[in-house]
């Protein structure tokens, strides 16, 4: 049985209904057609000298993609960085050597412009993905938090002290100096 080699290439306009697909479930929530739509805006405005979305086939079907952007560890870390972004493949084509080829890719990328470091992620979800990345090399440096900014809003107004939770505190405080006290004075003779 022979097996079918992957083939990369730059993602043009007319991949966007397949990396919609693809990406999905990192993709905004919208209707397909609006995710179609972002992704033939970003396909258009790659910067080619810092960054590239690369799809992989397989027997000529899109199988995965990557995006791969050249930038730095951090914006306070200036060490440079290419990000390997949603490398994604189908469920399909998995253990096929899509995954190998998008991240292969990304090491070249990196090469090609002398950057020595070489980043990724997967949704923390998925286990199959992050066992994949961490068996690559790649190990964990940070976790992304995320939530809606309603609920951050929200969350935070709790914390604000207000007089009624002051007095409480207060209180409490009371309560346990007078334990101390207590605890602390001689037991009576009897």
């Amino acid at each position: 049985m022979s097996r079918s080699s992957v083939v990369l290439r730059d993602a043009t306009a007319a991949d966007a209904p397949a990396l919609a697909e693809l990406w999905h479930d990192v993709l905004r929530r919208a209707d397909p057609a609006e995710q179609e739509a972002d992704l033939v805006t970003l396909i258009g405005r790659l910067d080619p000298q810092s960054e590239r979305l690369v799809v992989a086939e397989y027997d000529g079907e899109v199988a995965g993609a990557v995006m791969l952007k050249a930038t730095t560890a951090t914006p306070l870390n200036l060490e440079p960085l290419v990000q390997a972004v949603s490398p994604h493949v189908l469920p399909a084509y998995r253990r096929r050597g899509v995954g190998r080829a998008l991240v292969e890719a990304a090491v070249v990328f990196a090469e090609e412009r002398g950057i020595g470091h070489v980043g990724s992620g997967a949704l923390s979800a998925s286990r199959d993905a992050n066992r994949f990345l961490a068996r690559l090399g790649l190990g964990p440096q940070a976790v992304l938090r995320a939530g809606p900014t309603a609920t951050v809003r929200s969350r935070l107004d709790a914390l604000k002290p207000t007089k009624s939770r002051a007095r409480q505190i207060s209180q409490v405080l009371a309560v346990r100096r007078s334990q101390r006290h207590r605890d602390a004075a001689p037991a009576p003779k009897g």
